[in-house]
């Protein structure tokens, strides 16, 4: 692919030989997907759409527009959008030239909608940086949110900074043993946890909105809760505390559901049950977090994509 007017000096030298991600895989991405994420140095993407599913103030009362990548730098076992994660599957590698993927940006963001969402980005964040001078090129200067799973490197966070408005990081796990087994991570918990301090250390606990209650600035922080894993999930919020604050905001997630992945799984293979969630729900509470949203247990019917529509989440 052409490289002019797309890459900086610096990201084509990343891209070259990468260790954008804590992997470090050291791939020539122009020469193909050959890394662990199974991207080249293109713009992969499976899916550019209205998506209304994700928490209030970031969706806003008309969506938000997400740009869905393909691959991941994690190949978590629960993945609920597997069909474009995993390398090799139907939907899992989609180019699209620089200019197309601005210009369906473009067409969603003149119906009203007011930010664009990265979903996946860790492994892609050249093309995240592309994709936000291109629009800004064009005079368009949408709320910018960056929906990641935190497998990222601290000096990746750091060189995001005035570039998005919103972070949106997963914290996973706090147990080696769980990252291995569920997402091929050991150092997922140390990893995420840096990622997510150098996100603090850019936003703080406020979460600004504008006049429509939706998100111009700051952090929000997702936890799922995975069945049989309570305790887990009640050490990664005394993590959270203990390590940021509780003033940040929290989004605590029950719509876990098992995929085809995890059906002799001994315990993803099930749904998470009512009570597990809600004793979670109580930790958050009595942990002191001031700001955040629940769920409800029948959540998982509306995150159920299907990457064979255009629309994948209708």
């Amino acid at each position: 692919m052409k490289t002019e007017n797309i890459y900086t000096k610096d990201e084509i030298k990343l891209l070259s030989c990468c260790t954008l991600c804590p992997r470090e895989c050291g791939v020539n991405r122009f020469g193909g997907g050959d890394g662990y994420c199974g991207m080249d140095a293109g713009f992969n993407i499976a899916s550019i759409c209205i998506h209304r599913g994700e928490e209030p103030v970031i969706s806003g009362p008309d969506g938000i527009c997400n740009i869905f990548f393909s691959g991941c730098n994690l190949h978590c076992i629960f993945c609920q959008n597997h069909e474009i994660s995993r390398p090799g599957l139907e939907y899992a590698k989609t180019a699209m030239s620089l200019d197309n993927v601005l210009d369906r940006v473009e067409e969603i963001l003149k119906t009203g909608i007011r930010a664009v969402g990265f979903v996946s980005p860790s492994h892609v964040v050249p093309q995240v940086k592309a994709i936000i001078r291109g629009l800004n090129e064009r005079g368009l200067m949408p709320v910018t949110v960056y929906n990641t799973n935190s497998y990222d490197k601290p000096e990746t966070i750091e060189s995001l900074d005035g570039m998005i408005d919103v972070y949106l990081p997963d914290y996973k796990y706090v147990s080696t043993s769980i990252s291995r087994e569920y997402s091929d991570a050991e150092d997922y918990p140390a990893v995420a946890l840096k990622a997510i301090r150098k996100m603090y250390y850019q936003k703080g606990s406020t979460l600004s909105l504008d006049k429509e209650g939706g998100a111009e600035n700051g952090m929000l922080i997702r936890h799922l809760v995975l069945p049989g894993q309570v305790e887990e999930s009640k050490i990664v919020l005394r993590s959270i505390a203990d390590e940021l604050s509780t003033g940040v905001h929290l989004s605590l997630m029950s719509q876990y559901h098992p995929t085809p992945f995890v059906k002799d799984h001994l315990t993803l293979s099930r749904a998470l049950y009512k009570e597990e969630y809600e004793m979670v729900a109580e930790a958050m509470e009595n942990l002191g977090f001031r700001n955040g949203w629940v769920q409800d247990m029948d959540s998982y019917k509306n995150y159920k994509p299907d990457f064979s529509k255009e629309n994948p989440f209708e």
